[in-house]
């Protein structure tokens, strides 16, 4: 297939990402605070990956060895390089051509701090650029309130011009057009202009916008690409516009999936970060967080109240008021209200895990359930197991964590205590306030604990003249008619099992 001119890849791309970021306030830097759960850095990387430019660098300054390490992990062909001294925009592009030096074609410029720039945009951008026959072209926007950006001035139409907010006039504060701080520039033309910049300005610093004087004064045509996207000309700064910033890729991401078939019904308190995957029919109710690579299959229920982060979950899932991460929830299965999945978590299709029940490294066959008031960690159970509640699986001897292996069908009753590492068998059942110490063989009943001692009269002799003391005093001693009702019931059923043996 023939590859056409709008399509050629561009020379390179230039990113910059040198800045100090001080408004941030932070040990960390300002490029690697997470926008939808990324860093802002991996958005300008992806956006100018799309042009598939021959080149990519990367300029950095400003805790280097953080944003260096997170290129090589998530762009390794990208060249960086250090702009030592910090002396503006125009400094940062001419030690980015540095690595460029027998470079020729087109030279697109980005930052590493505006997150919504889409690779679309730059594609658009070097359309344009081309079919002009520019010698530089430069994103815009137009803006309600354009304080504190730098102001495009134009002259007959073309751009003559770019001055910075604080060096503007009162006049030219009053345009609405401003700079993005994206271009496209000829290269040839670029390496030539860089040296000619000088520090004429309140910030002393060399500014890539006075190239465009430079190339006007070279008879060079300067060209705009007005987008109408104000966001994908924002950068952040601070907290509040990182928030701020957070708040509308949230919002979009939040549209596109309502749009896909994802029923929301209150997107004000869902997020969704940008690497989370559903399928159509899912719900997902109010206060919802939805993280990482969490994906979601159809038909899934999915709150209130419930995070999950890297987290898949099965057709027809219901996960309400539940924290996971590193967990794997089946199909038909239930969680929660008020579970907790740890990594290593997989429950099985139609598995249960429930109320105040924490897993760790548990995988949950299918049809089991663990209803109510449990820990299961380092634990392997089969099918159609069922864990009374208040029961913990005691995986940690101080040292080692160790397994419990828990068969198909297998009964454990409330309040028991499995203590790694054991094998209880298929079949088997474990009796409610048991502490299994040792292996149990497929359908044995295990009972570990002290025979019951009752002492009849207690209260009146210890307690005389108590309200428990009355109360047992009024007492008939008959047998409680539910009581009496399901001891008949479990009589009948043994005898009738005696029968058939």
């Amino acid at each position: 297939m023939n590859t056409t001119p709008a399509q050629t890849p561009v020379a390179a791309v230039i990113v910059l990402a040198a800045g100090g970021g001080t408004r941030m306030k932070s040990k960390r830097s300002k490029l690697l605070h997470a926008v939808a759960g990324r860093p802002m850095l991996s958005y300008a990387v992806d956006a100018a990956r799309a042009l598939e430019p021959r080149h990519l660098v990367v300029v950095v300054g400003h805790l280097r060895e953080q944003v260096e390490a997170h290129l090589a992990e998530y762009c390794p062909e990208a060249l960086t390089v250090e702009q030592a001294v910090r002396n503006g925009t125009g400094g940062a592009v001419a030690v980015g051509m540095e690595k460029l030096a027998d470079v020729r074609g087109e030279i697109v410029v980005t930052y590493g701090d505006v997150p919504m720039l889409s690779g679309e945009t730059l594609k658009a951008l070097v359309a344009a650029h081309r079919a002009d026959h520019n010698a530089c072209t430069v994103l815009t926007a137009m803006v309600p309130d354009p304080t504190g950006y730098g102001r495009i001035v134009r002259e007959q139409g073309q751009v003559a011009r770019i001055v910075e907010h604080k060096d503007a006039t009162e006049a030219e504060r009053q345009i609405t057009e401003i700079n993005s701080g994206i271009y496209v520039f000829d290269a040839d033309l670029l390496r030539a202009g860089l040296p000619t910049l000088q520090p004429n300005n309140m910030q002393q610093e060399l500014y890539v916008t006075d190239m465009i004087g430079y190339l006007r004064g070279q008879d060079a045509r300067v060209g705009a690409y007005v987008t109408d996207d104000l966001w994908q000309t924002e950068g952040v700064n601070d907290r509040v516009q990182l928030a701020r910033m957070n708040a509308e890729v949230n919002r979009r991401l939040v549209e596109h999936w309502m749009l896909e078939g994802v029923t929301i019904t209150d997107p004000k308190t869902t997020w969704i970060e940008a690497d989370v995957d559903l399928e159509s029919d899912v719900t997902i109710l109010p206060n919802t967080q939805l993280l990482g690579a969490t994906s979601i299959a159809t038909g899934a229920l999915i709150g209130p109240d419930t995070t999950l982060r890297d987290v898949e979950v099965g057709e027809n899932a219901h996960v309400v008021r539940c924290h996971g991460e590193l967990a794997v929830i089946g199909p038909n299965a239930e969680v929660g209200p008020y579970a907790r999945l740890r990594p290593g978590t997989v429950l099985g299709q139609r598995g249960r895990i429930g109320t105040f029940v924490e897993t760790k490294n548990a995988e949950i066959g299918a049809g089991s359930r663990v209803p109510h008031f449990s820990y299961v960690g380092d634990a392997y159970l089969g099918e159609g197991a069922y864990v009374g509640a208040g029961t913990t699986f005691a995986n940690f001897d101080g040292q080692h964590r160790l397994p419990t292996h828990v068969g198909d069908h297998v009964f454990v009753g409330a309040n028991s205590v499995l203590v790694a590492p054991i094998e209880i068998g298929d079949g088997a059942y474990v009796a409610a306030g048991s502490a299994i110490t040792s292996d149990v063989p497929p359908g044995a009943l295990a009972v570990a604990r002290g025979r019951e001692h009752v002492s009849s009269g207690w209260v009146r002799r210890k307690r005389p003249g108590s309200r428990a003391a009355a109360a047992a005093e009024d007492a008939t001693g008959e047998v409680h008619p539910r009581i009496a009702e399901a001891r008949v019931r479990v009589q009948q059923t043994n005898e009738q099992q005696e029968a058939q043996q």
